[in-house]
């Protein structure tokens, strides 16, 4: 595998997270307390955690220690003023939007895993292998002192957007049918209480299935100028939450606007090629779709660390007696679908200036 060489900065560019102790904050200290571009210079939560250490505010949920550098920093209000030149949000739904726009009137940079900034108009919402260049739209907002906000899309669109990138440059797709089996972590902490899901599903999980079936649309838009053209493939979703801690799998079918063979769908998942792949982005995995022969892969356990959490695993492809041929997705949801996601976002903006 073809090793692409990543720039070590002597100067980090200070960055800070807001709702650092959620399930998804943890995941961004985590990747950021050891990243070679970025240096974590502030720590914000809610009000009930202000002024506390990291680890007396945090029920810390991953398996290596809170990072040593970070466990004494001191809890601070999320609009607090701070050096940081990049802001990761993992807020709440209800407070993200006053306060990333608050941010972002300081002249700084927003990267934001949160709800409401998606759907706005001026906001790109991007997957960096797919559409990269919708970050033309930054162009237009006109928030003070050239600060920028950039959405990361909901956990389980970019799993699907990144499956269905190879045949939506290959053969276009006309419509998706897609079912979610979505990990017990991305209800966040303390999440679904265990009696509920334990030997249980539960085939519901509020606003998500609005989510799948507009995000991609979002994705997949072509920038005219201050506009985004959404995509005109229809997307049906159903989603359930089942007892796996981390990992989201989706089985998808589609239907292609050209007929095309069992042989060139699979060729269009192995040789897809990430625009970015060349950049020397520190988080970004050099496959970003790993592709299965197996029938009954892939599967949560074996495959969601692929290239660290950053890789989807694509397999089951077969044909389909509705539509054209349907296979399984499974991604990150923590990692790819989230955090990760937002940093490598963070990444591709520093590199093309933005930051």
């Amino acid at each position: 595998m073809h090793e692409i060489a990543v720039e070590e900065r002597a100067h980090k560019i200070p960055v800070a997270i807001l709702g650092a102790t959620g399930s998804v904050g943890q995941r961004m200290v985590e990747m950021l307390s050891r990243h070679p571009w970025f240096e974590i210079v502030q720590v914000a939560a809610s009000d009930r955690s202000v002024g506390k250490r990291y680890r007396e505010a945090v029920t810390w949920l991953l398996s290596t220690p809170i990072p040593e550098k970070i466990r004494s920093m001191e809890i601070t209000d999320a609009t607090k003023p701070s050096d940081a030149r990049i802001v990761f949000s993992a807020l709440d739904a209800y407070v993200a939007e006053e306060i990333e726009q608050h941010w972002a009137n300081q002249g700084v940079s927003v990267v934001t895993n949160a709800r409401p900034h998606r759907e706005h108009p001026e906001v790109p919402l991007i997957i960096p292998e797919v559409n990269a260049e919708n970050l033309g739209l930054l162009h237009y907002q006109k928030f003070a002192h050239g600060g920028i906000i950039v959405a990361n899309p909901n956990c389980v669109s970019i799993g699907l957007s990144l499956a269905l990138a190879p045949l939506v440059q290959e053969f276009k797709v006309d419509k998706v049918s897609v079912s979610t089996y979505q990990s017990a972590s991305g209800a966040g902490f303390p999440g679904i209480p265990s009696l509920s899901l334990l030997d249980n599903l539960i085939p519901f999980i509020s606003g998500e299935e609005e989510k799948l079936e507009k995000e991609p649309l979002k994705v997949f838009a072509r920038l005219d100028e201050n506009y985004l053209h959404p995509a005109s493939m229809a997307i049906s979703a159903s989603c359930v939450r089942v007892p796996i801690i981390e990992g989201h799998l989706k089985s998808v079918s589609v239907n292609l606007q050209k007929s095309v063979s069992l042989e060139e769908i699979k060729a269009a998942f192995v040789n897809y090629s990430s625009p970015i792949s060349k950049m020397g982005l520190p988080t970004a995995p050099h496959w970003p779709i790993y592709f299965f022969e197996e029938i009954d892969a892939p599967q949560p356990r074996f495959h969601r660390f692929l290239e660290n959490g950053m890789s989807i695993a694509v397999g089951g492809l077969r044909s389909c007696s509705l539509f054209d041929y349907k296979f399984f997705v499974l991604s990150h949801n923590l990692i790819r679908g989230a955090a990760g996601g937002s940093i490598l976002i963070a990444e591709l903006l520093v590199k093309q200036k933005w930051v």
